[in-house]
């Protein structure tokens, strides 16, 4: 029996929070800590490690009902690829950037609860290019156009690693772990280039509450991931995608 969309739209937004949570999350109070002068800080590795460990359990919790995109992107990527119900395109990315949205809501008041806090910069972990003022933009400098290299080629590669790992003739139940591991790599690839999107509901949620510049450069981060997952799409299915495998998890039609 088909699970009904309401459902399936509450698993998307509720684990799009959970990736947005704990990913931007882990980098705002963890990545940097200061425990009384000794750097206790996760870095870049423990950033990157987990937002793929928000991949795997919110694929593995929420996978069965809704089919675990949390990500526009891989929406639009899935339905390229005929794996997904076009008339569900809409509402999906609805909940995705809804999940995203509150998640930040949630950091941007906690993150104000600390003594001294000031809110100048970029305080969300939002994603950006180029060198700016006040701490916002490319975490290493790079451009727009190194920006927008590494989110689409990055996203495609995403987007072809989850058709190929939950294809039918793929092993079984190891999806979310391919995909959860793969998001790791490309956070340890790109944090430094872009603070890493490859989805942009994980950049729109953040660059709402810091507004200025982020908001301003939001648009990389929506086009650039959309782009890549349709040519993702496109190269997985040239590659010798079988018309009768169905992904059991990320990207179940229904």
């Amino acid at each position: 029996m088909p699970i009904p969309l309401v459902r399936r739209l509450g698993a998307e937004a509720l684990g799009t929070f959970w990736l947005v949570f704990g990913g931007c999350g882990s980098a705002i109070f963890a990545a940097k800590f200061d425990g009384g002068g000794v750097q206790l800080g996760i870095g870049l590795l423990g950033v990157s490690l987990a937002f793929g460990l928000t991949v795997v359990t919110g694929a593995y919790a929420f996978g069965h009902i809704s089919g675990g995109h949390f990500n526009p992107a891989v929406t639009v990527g899935l339905t390229v690829a005929k794996k997904f119900a076009p008339k569900d395109v809409g509402p999906y990315v609805a909940a995705q950037v809804a999940g995203a949205i509150v998640a930040s809501g949630v950091l941007f008041v906690i993150v104000h609860g600390r003594s001294g806090f000031d809110r100048a910069g970029n305080f969300l972990a939002a994603n950006g290019y180029g060198v700016h003022q006040q701490g916002f933009g490319s975490p290493g400098g790079y451009n727009l156009l190194s920006g927008a290299l590494a989110e689409v080629g990055l996203t495609a590669l995403f987007v072809v690693v989850i058709l190929g790992a939950t294809a039918k003739r793929a092993a079984a139940g190891f999806g979310g772990l391919a995909i959860g591991l793969c998001l790791t790599l490309i956070h340890l690839i790109s944090i430094p280039i872009t603070n890493t999107s490859v989805n942009p509901a994980r950049s729109i949620g953040p660059a709402l509450f810091v507004g200025g510049t982020a908001l301003k450069q939001v648009w990389l981060f929506i086009v650039a991931p959309i782009g890549g997952a349709v040519i993702g799409a496109l190269v997985h299915t040239f590659i010798g995608a079988d018309d009768e495998d169905q992904p059991a998890m990320a990207g179940e039609a229904s």
